[in-house]
């Protein structure tokens, strides 16, 4: 996960913080160095790195951290404010056109993921109740317009290409198809080099003198650090790009160009990328991302995604059977399915506070795909009633699935768990969550 590094080095420095209790300008100072360095080691850029713990000491000299009863905690506070300053402040929205369709021109290096992304945006707004369009203004790549039209296909989005034709040309067509068949956003996957070339650069502005774009986006991979934060640069120098993509934030990246983009730019993150998946695509918000940092986590977001990605008449129904106590494992296979379109494991986990003391390496994927193939192994009538699942069975079952007798019996016992306490909360009066049963009385159901 991007951060993980970083979130840990900041939790072991603030864990000894406090253990302090009252601060001293010499406790500050020693702590101070330390977040420099962790910063540094998560590849944030040196000024940036610098001019952030400035910032935090300056502030952390005051009356009201030195004089408080829980310093510590003003301390973290003063950091969570900062970070936030540093990414940005407020989400930075797309603009949209006062009239006719939004344009949105893509760009980047080859390899950092523009087209993919493109339709990444494009089913993000298309899921808002938009009309997208992409439109393959890349015609020098091998496969690019094909590319563009399979992951068009796979988020539904309508897809506008002229073959090699002259990008600029191909453009201008599309948005008069975009104007009759009332696409109401426009978004031009356009050409990236391996490398910034004056070719590229004065193609793009071609294309935004031509077109006016009403949003230009920069997509950037953050495995590449700090080089991220310099092609950015360069790209906005030469074209004035108005925010950023940074795609492959699930990976193991340690985050730095996420921290060091606006400072440098002085352009918005508008998004990242977090997963292979289309649906993986967030809108980036600055204190959301500190709070992560932080060891915070993240549940507004989880929120979100849960109610994007639930189906709350399914939910209700869910909601009714588990106050009869009807829930059997055709529902908790269903609950396992809706949960993994969410995203990961490492992802969702990742926006639970306290998840810097969760190593990655603990969380297992691949027990929700052991617990799906065991349901799956059995018969209608066996989902329905586990408890005529007799030896005999429980052998067809494993030998099924590919699994062991023990699994098939650790999940039976699991499921017995779950039963039993919504019978005690039944009792008592409570209303259940179906939304998340693997979290409730499931035992060990991420592997960890």
């Amino acid at each position: 996960m991007a951060f993980e590094g970083l979130a840990d080095k900041l939790g072991a420095v603030f864990k000894r913080l406090r253990s302090r209790g009252k601060l001293n300008e010499k406790d500050i100072k020693e702590v101070m160095r330390e977040v420099r360095l962790a910063l540094l080691e998560a590849d944030v850029n040196f000024k940036v790195a610098r001019d952030f713990t400035t910032r935090v000491s300056e502030r952390c000299m005051g009356a009201q951290v030195m004089e408080s009863l829980t310093p510590a905690q003003q301390v973290i506070k003063i950091v969570h404010e900062e970070l936030v300053v540093l990414m940005g402040e407020a989400t930075s929205k797309i603009k949209y056109a006062s009239k006719g369709p939004t344009v949105v021109m893509m760009c980047g290096l080859q390899g950092s993921g523009k087209t993919t992304h493109s339709a990444k945006l494009a089913l993000h707004y298309k899921n808002q109740g938009k009309r997208p369009m992409l439109v393959a203004c890349d015609v020098y790549r091998p496969a690019a317009i094909e590319q563009l039209k399979i992951v068009g296909e796979k988020a539904g989005v309508a897809v506008f290409e002229m073959g090699k034709d002259n990008p600029v040309k191909i453009a201008k067509a599309a948005l008069r198809h975009a104007k009759d068949y009332g696409n109401d956003l426009v978004i031009l996957d356009t050409a990236g080099r391996l490398h910034i070339d004056e070719e590229l650069m004065d193609e793009l502005k071609e294309l935004k003198k031509e077109i006016q774009p009403n949003e230009i986006l920069f997509v950037v991979d953050s495995m590449m650090g700090q080089d991220a934060v310099n092609v950015s640069k360069a790209f906005d120098e030469a074209l004035g790009i108005d925010g950023v993509i940074l795609t492959k934030l699930d990976g193991d990246t340690r985050g730095g160009a996420a921290l060091s983009i606006r400072s440098v730019t002085g352009k918005p993150i508008k998004f990242i990328g977090v997963g292979e998946k289309l649906g993986d695509l967030e809108p980036f918000h600055p204190d959301r991302m500190a709070s992560r940092i932080l060891g915070m986590g993240d549940v507004l977001t989880l929120i979100e995604k849960a109610q994007a990605d639930f189906d709350e008449k399914k939910a209700a129904e869910m909601e009714a059977k588990l106050l009869e106590n009807k829930f059997d494992l055709n529902d908790l296979l269903d609950q396992m399915q809706q949960i993994k379109k969410m995203g990961s494991l490492s992802q969702i986990i990742g926006m639970l506070p306290g998840v810097n003391k969760i190593r990655e390496e603990d969380i297992d994927e691949k027990q929700l795909v052991y617990t799906e193939a065991i349901i799956q192994s059995m018969t209608a009538k066996e989902r329905r009633k586990p408890s005529i699942i007799n030896p005999s069975r429980k052998k067809r079952i494993a030998a099924g699935c590919g699994l062991r007798v023990e699994d098939v019996n650790r999940l039976l016992r699991q499921y017995e768990q779950m039963q039993k306490m919504f019978k005690q909360m039944n009792k008592k009066g409570k209303r259940s969550q179906p939304n998340f049963p693997m979290g409730m009385g499931m035992g060990n159901p991420f592997g960890f």
